[in-house]
């Protein structure tokens, strides 16, 4: 499905409308340009979470919000060098059944963590602040999806 989000805010709602049906084992993978909305898109999925201080994980790669389910926000860019064992060694898939996550930069780890996942392409247009994202789920758990 194709979304198109005018506005900062937009991005941010239509991030807290992809929250309200996720649970616990869910993954969305996000991929964008950098400044496309990506954390943004996220802030609007943690807010369905009670999560108000969504920042990105560039430095640390991971942040982990505990909570029921745990929401876990990964960015994965500084690992795309450095090949797939290090996305490996951080053993996120010990946290996959209680924690939904969102994997910025995600495309080449997903395989490592889960078959089933939710993919988000954004891409900047010509307007300001104006986004398309292109939304496709992979797997059964996303048969069916519609916002």
């Amino acid at each position: 499905m194709k979304i198109t989000s005018d506005s900062v805010a937009a991005m941010h709602q239509l991030g807290a409308q992809i929250g309200k049906q996720l649970k616990s084992g869910d993954v969305v993978v996000l991929t964008g340009e950098l400044g496309a909305g990506k954390t943004v898109l996220t802030q609007g999925i943690g807010s369905e979470f009670g999560i108000e201080n969504v920042t990105s994980p560039t430095f640390v790669i991971s942040r982990i919000h505990k909570g029921n389910p745990n929401f876990i926000h990964i960015d994965a860019y500084r690992l795309l060098d450095a090949g797939t064992q290090s996305f490996a060694d951080l053993d996120f898939e010990s946290y996959l059944p209680n924690s939904v996550f969102v994997i910025e930069w995600g495309k080449d780890f997903i395989s490592q963590l889960t078959d089933q996942y939710l993919d988000i392409q954004i891409v900047a247009t010509d307007k300001e602040n104006e986004r398309t994202l292109e939304i496709n789920g992979v797997g059964q758990r996303w048969a069916g999806f519609k916002l």
